[in-house]
């Protein structure tokens, strides 16, 4: 008997060694002198790092929009969806120095409550993809220190018939050149390609769910925006669905 506890207490022992072997080299800690290049008590070497960010592109677009992106852009609003029929998106502004692009702020935002398409026609609540100028903003308020031309009216008011949780959406707006005429005030009716074509697709105060196609931030999101979009920069947004806007042909 004594010597079979002892056969067991040597297996006991043989298998805890064999476990903190194992262990240890699962963690990575401490490593055998055997192993190649590898000393006993220095460091084990680290993982490889990764890969560097291309910052002369924007992350997340395919090659069809970044060659869309006019070449004398230096600001850039992405709305990224969070999928083709979700109204759900994130605002990124991004300004090129150089030839480098560099992430300034971020935002939670919505789109069209349908999601997003490629052929806009008016009442089919999605949001139009593509890149589009920024050029011309307003509002019911005043003037927050837009560099935009901006152009306050009464006008700009949700109809009050609307759900009370939209009669401030258009407090601020900034026109998405999208089926207008650039250097007229956001709400100036004319459609170059005709009305079914839809329009007044705008980037403008949030309510907290999705839009008839326009896109939409917070107030600070918007204020930041005016003050910061510069018509000397050539402020474009490149919107849609991420899937789309990966996509490279």
């Amino acid at each position: 008997m004594r010597n079979g506890g002892a056969w067991r207490a040597l297996a006991v022992t043989a298998a805890v060694g064999s476990l903190l072997t194992t262990l240890s080299a699962c963690g990575g800690a401490q490593r055998g002198a055997g192993d190649a290049g590898v000393g006993v008590g220095k460091p084990a070497p680290t993982r490889s790092a990764a890969a560097p960010v291309d910052r002369t592109r924007i992350p997340d677009f395919g090659d069809r929009w970044q060659r869309r992106i006019p070449a004398d852009s230096r600001q850039v609003v992405a709305v990224y969806g969070a999928g083709k029929d979700s109204p759900d998106s994130t605002v990124v502004l991004y300004t090129r120095h150089g030839s480098t692009w560099d992430r300034v702020r971020s935002w939670p935002a919505h789109n069209g409550r349908k999601g997003w398409t490629t052929d806009h026609h008016e009442g089919d609540n999605r949001s139009p993809v593509g890149v589009f100028t920024l050029g011309d903003a307003g509002g019911v308020l005043k003037n927050p220190g837009s560099r935009l031309p901006y152009t306050r009216s009464a006008a700009f008011a949700a109809p009050r018939w609307w759900a009370k949780s939209y009669w401030h959406d258009f407090d601020y707006v900034i026109a998405i050149d999208y089926n207008r005429i650039k250097g007229t005030p956001p709400n100036d009716p004319t459609r170059p390609q005709g009305e079914h074509k839809g329009g007044g697709i705008w980037l403008h105060m949030d309510h907290g769910s999705g839009t008839s196609a326009c896109a939409s931030v917070s107030e600070s999101a918007m204020e930041y925006l005016l003050r910061t979009l510069d018509p000397a920069r050539h402020p474009v947004v490149v919107m849609g669905d991420r899937a789309d806007l990966k996509g490279s042909h």
